[in-house]
C-alpha cells in the first residue's frame, strides 16, 4: 500500500508547484519582456542610421558623377533611375527602390540643408512624425 501511495505522488505535480512555476516564469518574463522591446527599438534606429549613411555615401557618389545633388523633385530616387547621361548608378546596391525607414515612413531629403548644410537626410523615428524629438538626422549621426 505504501509502494502505491509513493508512486502516485511521484507520478505528477501538485497544484502547488505549478502555481509557483508559473510564478516563477511570469516574474522572468515581467524582467526579459521589456528589455528585449528596448533592444528591438535600438534594432531599428540602428537600421535607420545605416540607410542613412548609405544614401550619404550614394549621394557623394552621384554627386561625383553628376557635380550636383539631385534635386527636391528627383529625390533620393535619383540614386537608381537615370535621370542625366552621366549617370553612372545605381548608386544604392541591391536596392529596386528606395526603402522606407523601419518604421514604415518614407525617408525625407531635402536640398538644401538647414544650416550651411548641402542637403538633409532624415526619419521620422518610432513616432512616424517629421520635426519631433525622436527624428533621427543625418547632420545629427556621427561621422557626417
Amino acid at each position: 500500500m505504501k509502494q502505491n501511495m509513493v508512486r502516485k505522488s511521484a507520478a505528477g505535480f501538485t497544484l502547488i508547484e505549478l502555481i509557483v512555476v508559473i510564478v516563477i516564469l511570469a516574474i522572468m518574463a515581467a524582467v526579459v519582456i521589456p528589455r528585449v522591446i528596448g533592444r528591438a527599438q535600438d534594432a531599428r534606429i540602428s537600421s535607420a542610421m545605416s540607410d542613412i549613411k548609405s544614401f550619404d555615401d550614394a549621394l557623394d557618389m552621384y554627386k561625383a558623377d553628376i557635380g550636383e545633388y539631385p534635386t527636391n523633385d528627383q529625390g533620393l530616387n535619383a540614386l537608381l533611375t537615370k535621370s542625366d547621361p552621366k549617370w553612372n548608378g545605381p548608386y544604392l546596391k541591391n536596392q529596386t527602390s528606395i526603402p522606407l525607414d523601419p518604421w514604415g515612413t518614407p525617408y525625407k531629403y531635402q536640398i538644401p540643408g538647414g544650416s550651411g548644410r548641402d542637403y538633409d537626410i532624415s526619419s521620422a523615428g518610432p513616432d512616424k512624425q517629421f520635426g519631433t524629438a525622436d527624428d533621427i538626422q543625418s547632420w545629427n549621426i556621427s561621422g557626417k
